[in-house]
């Protein structure tokens, strides 16, 4: 009785992990999606990018949502090479390669209604996953937790004025 639970168990896990690798974009809340967007503009913008790149998987997510239609969004995950050409529109049937490593991106950046504000300055970092050292996977966390995440508003609305 016992393996069979533990064999349904892997099976499940199994399961959720292929669906997310490949559905895994439209999956993700729309917050997420356009700082996966910043990262493949970033990325494609470089004339040695040959090919496109997909989303991969999510390894970490997290949002804080402090209130006035604000969130402060942090992304790592992997972005994936095609064997499409890069500027390709639809890219629906491009298929992954895997004789290229993954990209490894970390994004954070600050929102507002929905839509991603200049400052402060998004941050994007992304390397080839066998290139990046432990010391720059702290170093992204802790650029993302020193950026200067102020709005004022509750500040603003909490003090009272003089009469």
């Amino acid at each position: 009785m016992a393996a069979r639970q533990l064999l349904f168990l892997v099976s499940a896990g199994v399961l959720l992990s292929s669906t997310e690798v490949h559905g895994g974009y439209s999956k993700l809340p729309e917050n997420y999606r356009k700082g996966v967007d910043l990262a493949l503009e970033q990325l494609n913008s470089h004339s040695a990018v040959l090919h496109h790149f997909r989303f991969y998987k999510s390894i970490q997510k997290s949002d804080i949502e402090p209130g006035f239609d604000v969130s402060y969004i942090y992304h790592n995950f992997y972005l994936k090479a095609t064997y499409c050409r890069k500027g390709i529109v639809d890219s629906s049937q491009c298929k992954f390669r895997n004789d290229r490593p993954l990209i490894d991106c970390s994004v954070c950046y600050k929102t507002f209604a929905g839509a991603i504000e200049k400052e402060p300055k998004p941050y994007i970092h992304c390397l080839h996953k066998p290139a990046l050292t432990e010391v720059m996977k702290t170093e992204r966390i802790d650029h993302c937790n020193k950026m200067g995440y102020t709005s004022g508003t509750p500040t603003l609305l909490a003090s009272k004025g003089s009469k």
